[in-house]
């Protein structure tokens, strides 16, 4: 199977009568791509970014659609957009017993096993401390060097001059894992616990280096853990049912 690997030779181009059968398209742009008259039998799409836009299906927008029905499935994931100090709180109470609910729920055997090209159970607990730390202790609480060594970071970050020396490179146990997540989650309910208005509406800079574009206050901040929180629950209860069903 041909790869191809950062190219724009495909922008404007135009595919008649051309079959895509089986391609995966990964960490791609296709936006504003038009597709008339189109096989899509079982075509599978991801993407963390679709409530930015749209997506136009039979002259529909389904962007909404997909959203509330994930509301439906994830009861309490509406309250990632909570503005209140009550709604996030309320909002991280209902993603932690969902996630509760998942780790405990998953057999040993399938902590560590993955689906190809994505993160495992261990993995995505390890990211996710890498959020809380880089949307917390970093952007909220302005931490110098914010990270714990056993955080697991994007990909394509060593490439973009993030220093990796700051993580580990063996693999910690899962209860290692569990451990440091369990730090983290409490930090994030011990802020909520008496955050005020006033302070969800101060600014901070973000915490990847993005300049000054946007300056997130910490209201944003903390919806950007749940959001993350949200999306790889989703991820790894996806990739978990193809496991356990192979």
């Amino acid at each position: 199977m041909t790869t191809y690997f950062r190219t724009k030779e495909f922008e404007g181009a135009s595919f008649v009568k051309a079959s895509f059968k089986g391609a995966t398209l990964r960490f791609s742009d296709v936006s504003g791509v038009t597709m008339r008259a189109v096989d899509v039998g079982g075509l599978d799409i991801d993407s963390h970014d679709l409530f930015f836009g749209s997506l136009i299906v039979n002259g529909v927008d389904v962007v909404p659609l997909v959203d509330a029905e994930l509301n439906r499935l994830f009861p309490g994931r509406e309250l990632q957009k909570a503005e209140t100090p009550e709604g996030l709180r309320e909002g991280w109470v209902a993603v932690q017993a969902a996630w509760r609910e998942t780790v405990e729920g998953t057999p040993a055997e399938l902590r560590d096993a993955h689906v190809e090209d994505e993160w495992s159970l261990a993995q995505t607990l390890r990211h996710l401390v890498l959020a809380t730390d880089a949307w917390l202790r970093g952007g909220i609480m302005r931490i110098d060097q914010p990270f714990h060594e056993i955080g697991l970071i994007f990909t394509g970050a060593a490439e973009m001059g993030f220093d990796m020396s700051i993580f580990r490179t063996d693999e910690p146990t899962f209860e290692e894992i569990l451990a440091v997540r369990a730090e983290r989650q409490q930090l994030v309910t011990d802020f909520l616990a008496d955050v005020a208005p006033e302070l969800l509406a101060e600014e901070r800079a973000d915490p990847w280096g993005g300049g000054d574009e946007w300056r997130p206050t910490v209201g944003d901040c903390v919806r950007v853990i749940l959001k993350e929180e949200w999306a790889h629950l989703r991820y790894v209860r996806r990739d978990l049912a193809i496991l356990s069903a192979d």
